[in-house]
């Protein structure tokens, strides 16, 4: 008989079994607070995933919760590399807490790495329907500004989603990589019956920074325009001088 068999199962059981006292979000916080350190204590990847679990949650006051989850991010910091695969995981299935497991990527892996992660998941979620945009929203802020070849190709299928938001993300982000794959599809985007005022406008912002022309659909553009952008003679949206 081993160990952690002694004191009731083995390492990763004890850790599953800690999960329902790290999400508990009522009670007496102590609770929580010990299954939270106990966790940091153990050294295997299933403790990893299950103090991720704490970023779904909110508990009040929102001091203790900020301290809390920062804690945890600490926590799982420590496990160095090991907490990579259950990082990415964690990020490929849940649809919360995005932004705290790049964060910790960020801290973990170089950034060519994180971006990887990012487009695999991107490209997953381009493929599945989810309800709640917020995760998209922020997988597509986070590569917005980089430069890496991967990028545009996993975020243009995102100018179709069903979520405004989502598409005003994805347009900030394809605009300066100047994709050209990526131009029909704005120009469709634009020009749509359906298309909301503000992803229209983020459109014409996205092929103003992209430097793409209109051609084949100037004069349904013309009609979209909003100051400051206008078109020149060679179709660019360029911004009219002041």
């Amino acid at each position: 008989m081993g160990l952690f068999d002694f004191f009731g199962g083995s390492g990763p059981e004890k850790a599953l079994k800690l999960k329902p006292k790290v999400t508990q979000k009522y009670g007496d916080p102590t609770t929580r607070q010990k299954a939270i350190q106990q966790l940091g204590e153990m050294k295997f990847p299933e403790a990893v995933g299950v103090l991720l679990m704490r970023f779904t949650i909110t508990v009040e006051p929102l001091t203790t919760d900020a301290d809390e989850k920062e804690h945890v991010f600490e926590l799982i910091k420590g496990f160095g590399k090991d907490a990579v695969a259950p990082i990415q995981d964690f990020l490929r299935k849940s649809d919360q807490a995005a932004s705290w497991a790049l964060r910790l990527l960020g801290e973990l892996l170089p950034e060519p790495e994180v971006i990887a992660i990012c487009v695999d998941v991107l490209t997953h979620l381009s493929n599945h329907y989810t309800r709640d945009p917020e995760k998209k929203v922020v997988l597509l802020h986070h590569v917005t500004g980089k430069e890496d070849a991967r990028i545009a190709p996993a975020v243009l299928p995102f100018l179709e989603d069903m979520a405004d938001d989502v598409k005003i993300a994805a347009l900030k982000a394809l605009g300066p990589l100047k994709y050209e794959p990526a131009r029909e599809p704005m120009l469709k985007l634009l020009t749509a019956d359906e298309t909301a005022r503000r992803v229209q406008t983020a459109t014409l912002t996205a092929l103003h920074e992209s430097g793409f022309g209109v051609q084949g659909f100037r004069e349904k553009v013309e009609g979209l325009l909003v100051e400051p952008y206008t078109l020149d003679k060679a179709g660019a949206v360029v911004k009219r001088q002041a």
